[in-house]
């Protein structure tokens, strides 16, 4: 008699990814873009560099190619200003509707890369020193995982079946 496993279709596919509550280090382009958006508004965890900085290419890119679309799509008048075209409304329409959908999940991300780096993601805020914040938050990204992130992990309990 062979046993059969109970409710095949309920239980999760094997993978070698982590779960979503622990970063996922050395995790590829797709993987990292699937996380980012699985995770919208979680602040708590850790995201590992690989995890931010594909999202960083990832929305360098798609900003690149939104605002290709608005320059192409604006002409110019017989007094040399700019005037939008047809294109170039959509193409604005678009970046600010990709602004508001990606800059919630944008900021946890980096909270939880700050986390990663072993500091708080209260100290994004140095972002707003001009400047001199900018490449402090640059260079806390760069860094490597510290050991002391663990603190912000917020494990899930394991179901059972």
């Amino acid at each position: 008699m062979t046993y059969q496993q109970p409710y095949p279709s309920t239980l999760p596919a094997p993978s070698n990814e982590p779960p979503l509550w622990a970063p996922y280090y050395g995790a590829p382009l797709l993987a990292a873009v699937g996380r980012f958006f699985k995770k919208y508004a979680t602040f708590s965890g850790r995201a590992s560099r690989s995890e931010y900085w594909w999202w960083v290419l990832i929305s360098v890119i798609v900003g690149v190619v939104m605002n290709v679309i608005v320059a192409l799509g604006s002409t110019h008048n017989r007094y040399g200003n700019t005037v939008p075209g047809p294109a170039a409304v959509i193409g604005l329409g678009l970046v600010i509707l990709w602004g508001l959908a990606t800059f919630v999940p944008g900021l946890a991300l980096s909270v939880r890369r700050m986390h990663d780096a072993g500091m708080s993601g209260w100290m994004l805020l140095l972002s707003l020193v001009p400047f001199v914040g900018a490449l402090a938050i640059l260079v806390f990204m760069v860094m490597p995982a510290d050991a002391n992130g663990q603190r912000f992990d917020r494990p899930e309990p394991v179901r059972a079946w």
